[in-house]
């Protein structure tokens, strides 16, 4: 009996020791790292397809930052596609258009010149690998100043080459004809030339006067400066370069641009602009990139009609206002931004010559061929009977006449009569 419950007493001690294991945390505390370790692997396999996101340095709007994402995301794509090229060992190429009045339509509904579907390919070669490599460069170019909210002028474009080693440009002609090819690449996505941070040489884009003022933010702080077109004493305010970021405020009832700067200069000292409520453009010539978009985004903003006055010649017409108001063949991928179809022609016009009696110079045959070639060729006056009539009698009178001779009844005849009388009817304008 005592030997019974000696067994009895000993099998209830060991039911008490053996109650919870120890080490039983410790696997459960190793499985959640083992989790953990899972999760974290998932995590890191989401993350890697996606591009790594740049930090843009500066600050910009809404608008301009939507720009510079859209711009790198495709500089990145291009990049990203000739790389695969290469890894799969196929010759990657580089696709652009034809920047040709050959590649060119004119729709009158949509009043621009419009880029066909011929493209151009480079693709990589022995004999082109300079070539790529320079168009490759250039993009990679465009990004940096992208992402450091700067820009660069064409000039500047060219001499940063001189770092490319084996892909530097030897001509800044070579270095402007990647720069306009990456553009038209891009133009399809609409990206221009200054959204990927490139900008003429040239220092003079044009200058206004009149009533509006121009909101124009500091691009380092932000900060908006109102710039009044009317508190230039004899002077004007200068357009820039790049005018994406302006905006406008203005109770101007039209836009008059302007060819010469005599003529500018002659209304905005009499205060034209005041007597007839209206904004002076000087085009300067054939109108800079930023004197168009300008002129184009004012006309859009604030609905205001544009009115051309430019000379009477070949030059004048099929030139100067031709390439503002539809745009040019070489640019036709860019006219959607850059060209004003709603501009009209307010003078003067061959029919001009004859009621103010003005005097003239004959056609030269540069003239004459430039005259024929538009009748013939140019998508925009082959599709405007108006506009043909007009150049078949310059052609027939043989002759040409400048803004200025008007000064021959007085140097501000041109503000007291013949301006006056041509605006009293503005559906009589050529379009």
């Amino acid at each position: 009996m005592a030997g019974r419950k000696k067994k009895v007493v000993a099998r209830k001690k060991s039911a008490k020791k053996a109650p919870v294991r120890k080490k039983a945390p410790a696997r459960k505390a190793a499985k959640k790292k083992t989790a953990k370790r899972k999760t974290s692997k998932k995590k890191t396999a989401r993350k890697r397809p996606g591009r790594k996101r740049t930090a843009l340095k500066g600050k910009r709007s809404k608008a301009t930052k939507k720009v510079d994402d859209l711009t790198l995301k495709l500089i990145h794509d291009q990049a990203r596609m000739v790389h695969r090229d290469i890894l799969k060992l196929r010759k990657p190429d580089l696709q652009f258009p034809v920047r040709s009045l050959s590649n060119v339509s004119y729709s009158p509904k949509r009043g621009y010149f419009e880029i066909g579907k011929q493209v151009k390919q480079r693709t990589l070669t022995v004999n082109t690998v300079r070539n790529f490599a320079q168009t490759l460069r250039m993009m990679g170019l465009s990004k940096d100043l992208v992402e450091a909210n700067d820009f660069a002028t064409k000039r500047d474009a060219y001499y940063q080459s001189k770092n490319w080693e084996e892909a530097k440009f030897d001509e800044q002609s070579e270095s402007d004809t990647v720069m306009d090819d990456i553009e038209a690449m891009f133009s399809v996505q609409k990206i221009s030339r200054e959204q990927l941070r490139f900008v003429p040489d040239e220092g003079y884009n044009g200058a206004v006067a009149g009533r509006l003022v121009v909101l124009d933010p500091d691009r380092d702080t932000g900060r908006v400066e109102r710039i009044d077109c009317t508190r230039f004493g004899s002077g004007a305010y200068s357009i820039p370069s790049s005018v994406e970021a302006l905006r406008f405020e203005t109770k101007a009832k039209f836009i008059l641009a302007i060819e010469t700067g005599g003529i500018f200069q002659r209304l905005q000292s009499h205060k034209f602009w005041q007597a007839r409520n209206c904004i002076l453009v000087n085009m300067a010539g054939v109108p800079s990139r930023a004197c168009r978009r300008f002129i184009r985004k004012l006309s859009d903003d604030r609905k205001l009609p544009v009115y051309a006055f430019v000379d009477c010649d070949p030059y004048g017409i099929s030139n100067i206002y031709r390439t503002l108001k539809v745009g040019s063949g070489n640019a036709a991928h860019l006219s959607r931004f850059f060209c004003v179809p709603q501009a009209s022609y307010l003078g003067v016009t061959p029919q001009d010559i004859i009621d103010y009696q003005l005097p003239t110079h004959p056609l030269q045959d540069v003239d004459v061929k430039r005259a024929k070639d538009a009748l013939k060729n140019d998508p925009f006056f082959k599709s405007n009977k108006p506009w043909q009539k007009a150049i078949e009698q310059l052609l027939s009178m043989g002759v040409r006449a400048e803004q200025q001779s008007l000064a021959m009844w007085g140097l501000n005849y041109v503000i007291e009569e013949y301006l006056p009388a041509k605006l009293r009817n503005p559906r009589a304008f050529l379009p």
